[in-house]
């Protein structure tokens, strides 16, 4: 496992690169005063997240800023690791490099790249990135990496290649899989989006539209039939399996729920709380879930 202080849950959230920037730094400073040690943040079609996590880190003082994740398919393998020992030297032992082949719609559809063999693709980014030339100074701490990883051969690689793995979109029923794969000592950090709300219908239809952009990607619907999802079900966002994504209700189901990722092998969950307005910080959400999992 990573010597990063990366704590037992952390915050997964795209609603900093809602905000302007300013804000947004105003905002993780709370964070951090809340006692989170780690936030991760996308990339996709948000802030590049080189520059994204520098600012954030700027405002923080010992908080672990984390991508979920920098696609390889935005900058080559000699820029990737270029920007990683850039923000690993200013920020000695706050940065964690998440690295994924994303997604064949963005990869065709934004970076106009082919998407064909992901692992083989990975496999040689990664020689290609170790190989790179950096002039600049070294960090005096080694930079460190995951790779976000749903399969098995993608979670060894991970194991044997960094830290370890940040599976995202994926029920308790992965995390144990991809800790019996990996072994005992990678790093195992999922994702895990939450709807904190007691409401039944309106928890219920804000889990239905954050997995309506993950369902119809072929990675998650594929990795959900490993698991004995159906189409049906996958398509139809059917109860079971939003269950299963998404707890909803009350902080003690959500507490609940990181415990049982916890328990079947995970180091590290990154809590992605859901609210009917995303882009709207939900700092007192935050504070709660801060306060209710300081005994995990």
């Amino acid at each position: 496992m990573t010597s990063l202080h990366l704590g037992r849950v952390g915050l997964w959230t795209a609603d900093f690169d809602l905000q302007p920037m300013s804000a947004a730094q105003e905002g993780i400073a709370q964070v951090e005063e809340m006692g989170f040690s780690t936030v991760w943040v996308p990339e996709a079609v948000l802030r590049e997240p080189f520059a994204s996590t520098s600012l954030l880190l700027s405002a923080t003082k010992s908080m672990v800023l984390a991508t979920g994740i920098a696609s390889l398919h935005a900058r080559t393998a000699q820029t990737m690791q270029a920007g990683w020992k850039t923000v690993t030297e200013a920020f000695p032992d706050r940065f964690l490099l998440g690295i994924g082949v994303s997604h064949a719609p963005m990869v065709q559809g934004v970076h106009k790249a082919n998407y064909d063999k992901p692992y083989s693709t990975m496999v040689e980014y990664l020689d290609a990135m170790d190989a790179g030339i950096y002039f600049s100074p070294q960090p005096s701490t080694p930079p460190r990496r995951v790779l976000a990883a749903l399969g098995p051969k993608m979670l060894k690689l991970a194991a044997e290649r960094g830290e370890g793995a940040h599976p995202y979109f994926t029920p308790v029923e992965h995390t144990a899989f991809a800790r019996e794969t990996m072994g005992a000592g990678p790093l195992l950090a999922p994702e895990l989006a939450v709807v904190l709300n007691e409401e039944p219908s309106v928890a219920k239809e804000i889990a239905s539209k954050y997995m309506t952009t993950y369902t119809r990607l072929p990675n998650y619907a594929n990795n959900l039939k490993r698991f004995g999802y159906s189409d049906e079900e996958i398509t139809g966002h059917a109860d079971r399996l939003m269950d299963a994504i998404v707890p909803r209700g009350s902080m003690d189901v959500i507490v609940g729920r990181i415990r049982e990722h916890l328990d079947a092998g995970a180091d590290h969950v990154c809590v992605q709380v859901l609210t009917a307005t995303p882009g709207v910080l939900p700092m007192k959400q935050w504070q709660e879930l801060a306060d209710a999992v300081k005994g995990l």
